[in-house]
């Protein structure tokens, strides 16, 4: 059992269609996916939902990236809300802080995360978070609205330990993309050896971050199985008990149901 706990496969990423991809995924072993709808107009949160409700092995979140912080009105708000309530949908997200790029204002992108936060204590569902360059500030705002109502996810984790103890003392479990296999990424490793074995998740967050030996290239959800063989042997597990305990995280965490058919096992 596997799980990608975060990709995204809409058009605009994957030409070929989201089926295509996702085949090709279970026929390398992963079981289920969490496909991540977030783009200025919401039409990649529309296609995660709808992707998840004709495929039983699809789960959507749904957000604003903090790219599109300034593009976020009332209307949309009220949409992005509609939406979360859907049944399909097991999340809120990806939402929160990136000061790298900086494409909408630090106030704008602080406003609209801690008013994203309140949607999902809402419609009490967990939340993804997106932190690039703001850790603080993201910790910060997850405590002060109140983010532990529901918990959620770091994805992409990429800070270092004390990051990490505050963010799983907030009920945030930790998740892993492909920049763990990277050379430079020791910080991050240290983590992943440490954290506790039933806060931990594996993701692609494809197209970006492929893990070595796919660095450079599109990432694809299939890639997770490399991710996670890669954070057993960091911890010194079995392949097979960190994929079947990764997965179990991940539906605890997004209570997601038990009923997906079992991929093809991976050659």
């Amino acid at each position: 059992m596997l799980i990608d706990s975060h990709c995204h496969v809409d058009p605009h990423h994957f030409r070929e269609g989201a089926d295509a991809v996702l085949d090709r995924a279970r026929a390398a072993g992963v079981d289920a996916f969490v496909v991540v709808g977030v783009d200025a107009d919401l039409s990649a949160a529309r296609f995660a939902a709808d992707l998840a409700a004709r495929r039983a092995d699809v789960h959507a979140a749904v957000g604003v990236h903090p790219h599109d912080a300034s593009a976020l009105d009332d209307r949309m708000l009220a949409e992005l809300e509609a939406l979360a309530r859907r049944t399909e949908v097991v999340a809120v997200g990806e939402i929160g802080l990136d000061y790298h790029y900086m494409h909408s204002p630090k106030d704008t992108q602080q406003r609209v995360f801690a008013d994203l936060v309140g949607l999902a204590r809402r419609v009490q569902k967990p939340i993804v978070v997106h932190t690039r360059e703001a850790p603080e500030d993201t910790l910060a705002i997850l405590e002060r609205a109140g983010a532990s109502d529901v918990g959620g996810i770091i994805h992409c984790f990429s800070e270092d330990r004390a990051f990490a103890e505050r963010a799983l003392a907030l009920d945030f479990d930790l998740s892993f993309s492909g920049i763990v296999t990277f050379k430079s990424a020791r910080a991050i490793q240290e983590v992943a050896a440490w954290a506790p074995g039933d806060r931990i998740l594996v993701e692609t967050d494809s197209p970006y971050l492929a893990p070595v030996p796919f660095r450079g290239k599109r990432c694809e959800p299939g890639h997770v199985l490399h991710t996670a063989r890669f954070v057993a042997e960091l911890r010194g597990e079995p392949f097979e008990a960190l994929a079947a305990r990764t997965a179990e995280n991940t539906r605890r965490r997004l209570r997601l149901p038990k009923g997906d058919a079992p991929a093809a096992p991976a050659a």
